[in-house]
């Protein structure tokens, strides 16, 4: 029996979010969170040049998405939704490779805020290297949830004169 949600048969797209996505993303965004955004916060995020914004699609429909905006020296993921169907099948890991890819520079560093209560996003941070560093106490409006504040620093290439130093001596010990 053919499973409709299945996404080992089906291909994943990422591509770049756009304005003609926000319906849809607005749907995954209303029906994934207690205190939704608005079209007018996706509105702003998208028209940021320096942000990345992703959307992943099967079957050329939206089933997920990202945002990330650039302050400074630090990007901020600000929104990550895959839909309640879709969730647990590698869209959200997808999703941040992606960012990643195109992100990534030695030094560049990450940040995020996350439920306390959302285990399954802590472990995926967790799994791509982000660390909790702190509460925003209150954060979430709709219960007073606090937020688990996370960064992620992308490490600086090691001098291979180094890594050698160190794997001859560690052979030596």
């Amino acid at each position: 029996m053919n499973d409709p949600l299945d996404l080992t048969r089906e291909p994943l797209q990422i591509r770049r979010l756009t304005y003609a996505d926000l319906p849809q993303a607005i749907a995954i965004e209303r029906r994934s969170f207690p205190t939704p955004w608005s079209l007018a916060m996706f509105v702003l995020e998208l028209s940021k040049p320096s942000g990345i914004c992703l959307a992943a699609l099967v079957r050329d429909r939206i089933c997920g998405y990202l945002v990330c905006s650039r302050y400074d020296t630090v990007w901020h993921i600000m929104n990550i939704a895959v839909d309640g169907p879709r969730r647990r099948h590698g869209i959200a890991t997808e999703l941040l490779e992606r960012l990643f890819e195109r992100a990534d520079r030695p030094g560049v560093q990450y940040t995020l805020e996350v439920r306390m209560s959302n285990d399954a996003a802590i472990a995926l941070y967790e799994r791509f290297g982000f660390q909790s560093s702190g509460l925003r106490r209150g954060y979430y409006h709709d219960n007073k949830e606090d937020a688990l504040i996370m960064w992620r620093t992308v490490p600086e290439p090691r001098a291979a004169g180094a890594v050698i130093g160190e794997a001859t001596q560690g052979a030596r010990a």
